[in-house]
């Protein structure tokens, strides 16, 4: 059974890295590991299947935050709001990709990718990556948003966050830089992303939670308790909710280096704690939430 306070720390990791382009996995492999949740296989396999369902409390704070958004895009699906349904269609052509991908490549990537290198290559990686899209690329228009995108923009962004389902990438950085580098500006590309990952986080959670409960064996809420599955997913949906209005105000005033210097040092840090022995990574290991769909999570 998981305690309250174990969910409520799982709730706050998830929710306010769940949007940072910073990796969702890196935390909640420390977390994890700290928290004892990493063994036995059937405890960890239910915090693998938990890490990825409370992102249901990150899709609540985007739809209360963005709430205009979505309406908008729901009154343009009914033929009142020709911008609403221009967004709605940018939206679902952003998420074509890794929708049609992710099941087709889940098993595969959590066995070959899950592992100590890969991960802390992908924060070291994206971490430079940042660091040039913030001193290299041309500040994007701030009068241009998701609604403007064309077709081709959004396959584009849609394409590049299928890259997250590499783990320790973050779906919210490739979906960012994607579109600083199609000149939305830093704050409006990481609008694009909230309102992204309303069908991704969505389809992660509805595909991870029907795994674990159709697999042989215990399901989540059996070995981890009810309780404390909502507690942590009410808590994920507030700490979201003031992680994604912070985010839009920093990266309005300072852009992406503070993320980027930050992700090296979480690699630096996760490498020692691994060499260590301190910390595992490896397939199976509760901390998937910063891939795409296609590994039923993201980031």
């Amino acid at each position: 059974m998981l305690s309250i306070i174990d969910a409520i720390l799982l709730g706050l990791v998830e929710g306010i890295t769940e949007f940072l382009p910073i990796s969702s996995t890196g935390h909640l492999v420390l977390l994890a590991s700290m928290l004892g949740l990493d063994q036995p296989a059937d405890v960890r396999q239910a915090t693998d299947a938990l890490l990825i369902v409370i992102q249901g409390g990150a899709i609540l704070a985007v739809l209360g935050l963005y709430r205009t958004s979505v309406k908008r895009m729901c009154r343009g699906l009914l033929g009142s709001d020709p911008q609403g349904l221009r967004l709605a269609r940018n939206i679902v052509i952003a998420f074509l990709p890794a929708a049609i991908l992710g099941p087709l490549l889940d098993d595969t990537i959590e066995a070959h990718l899950f592992t100590t290198g890969p991960v802390l290559g992908a924060l070291a990686v994206g971490g430079v990556l940042m660091l040039f899209i913030h001193h290299f690329t041309p500040n994007g228009n701030p009068d241009k948003s998701a609604f403007d995108l064309t077709i081709k923009a959004a396959l584009l962004i849609g394409l590049l966050q299928c890259l997250a389902m590499w783990p320790g990438t973050s779906r919210s950085m490739v979906t960012i830089v994607g579109g600083m580098l199609l000149g939305l500006s830093a704050m409006r590309a990481a609008e694009f992303s909230f309102l992204l990952g309303l069908p991704t986080l969505g389809g992660a959670c509805v595909y991870k939670l029907g795994k674990n409960l159709l697999h042989d064996g215990p399901n989540m809420f059996e070995v981890l308790g009810v309780v404390p599955i909502l507690v942590g997913t009410l808590v994920a949906a507030v700490s979201a909710a003031i992680a994604i209005k912070w985010l839009v105000g920093f990266l309005n005033t300072h852009g992406l280096a503070a993320f980027g210097w930050y992700r090296i040092a979480l690699a630096v840090v996760l490498g020692a704690l691994v060499a260590g022995g301190v910390v595992s990574i490896g397939p199976g290991t509760a901390g998937t939430a910063d891939q795409s769909v296609a590994v039923a999570a993201t980031g």
